[in-house]
């Protein structure tokens, strides 16, 4: 099993109780592959670096989980098409 961390920009005009279930989503999402959530940082709303999809503000979400490494080509998959999620990225993390 290695470690991962993804990185999460989710949509910032919806309310409170969707933007959870985007993450829980996105937790039951690496579960069903396989993998172990370990921690989930809660960035908040920041600005965003250039507009995207007419928006200048997102929510950001950094989850750090454990699974093996063909599971992240299926979680990638399934992200990609979620709803609410605007940008992902998955990385691998350093074992030092």
């Amino acid at each position: 099993m290695n470690k991962y961390e993804l990185a999460v920009v989710v949509n910032a005009q919806i309310d409170d109780e969707a933007r959870a279930a985007v993450v829980d989503k996105c937790k039951d999402l690496i579960a069903r592959f396989g993998g172990a959530v370990s921690n989930v940082d809660d960035w908040g709303k920041k600005k965003l670096a250039y507009e995207i999809q007419k928006m200048n503000e997102a929510f950001y979400y950094f989850i750090q989980f454990e699974a093996e490494g063909a599971a992240i080509a299926e979680i990638e998959s399934r992200m990609r098409i979620m709803d609410n999620v605007i940008r992902y990225l998955c990385v691998k993390q350093d074992e030092a």
